[in-house]
């Protein structure tokens, strides 16, 4: 096993009287890519949620580098663990306004811009540099997606925690986007990733190993 650079200590999560999950424990390593597995309901979206320390768990912790993540810290920790919803949200903005809008948080100092990466991921996408100057409001599911992706990996992450993230994309779009998840892993040895999925081969094709939420009921 790779140090650690995520982890879940415990973490448990309940709705009124019913936990989702309790008692679970997950390391994820430099370099591992981990599929979170389980049936609709089980909680595997709450779950990236609680990794990405967007809603906190009812018990428990998630660490970075082992290391609990104190309030102060929490601005840096998401500068380098980045959640990409099925529904991302997008500025009302055009799409180049959006992208560059990222850049603008202080946990991004140092950081600038890249439109000409940009245009190469767009096309490594399928998209035409035209699509920067479109409403981002007025996307498809599929396209919002797709401009979702760009700026998490024009961010730079360490770890990418992915939540259905070509659910809404053409299969041409979806192929295209998981080669881009895999060349942004391929390009650095520590980097991490962490998904769920509805589609199984997708899962065979970008994960190296399984965890299944049901187990932590």
């Amino acid at each position: 096993m790779n140090e650690a650079l995520l982890s879940a200590h415990g973490l448990g999560r309940r709705f009124g009287e019913r936990w989702i999950w309790r008692g679970l424990d997950l390391a994820v390593g430099a370099g591992e890519r981990v599929a979170l597995t389980g049936p609709t309901g089980s909680g595997k979206s709450l779950l990236l949620r609680a990794l990405s320390l967007l809603d906190a768990a009812d018990e428990g912790e998630v660490r970075f580098l082992g290391r609990p993540i104190e309030p102060q810290a929490v601005p840096g920790f998401r500068a380098q663990v980045v959640y990409l919803a099925q529904r991302p949200a997008l500025a009302d903005s055009t799409v180049e306004e959006a992208l560059r809008s990222a850049f603008a948080y202080s946990i991004h100092k140092g950081r600038r811009f890249d439109r000409e990466r940009t245009v190469r991921l767009l096309g490594a996408l399928g998209r035409e540099a035209g699509l920067l100057g479109s409403p981002a409001k007025g996307l498809s599911g599929g396209e919002g997606q797709l401009v979702a992706l760009v700026r998490a990996l024009l961010l730079e992450p360490r770890v990418l925690l992915l939540d259905e993230f070509t659910a809404s994309m053409d299969r041409d779009a979806a192929e295209r986007a998981e080669g881009l998840v895999r060349d942004w892993l391929d390009a650095e040895a520590g980097r991490a990733l962490v998904l769920t999925s509805h589609d199984p081969s997708q899962l065979d094709r970008l994960a190296t190993r399984r965890a299944d939420v049901r187990g932590a009921a």
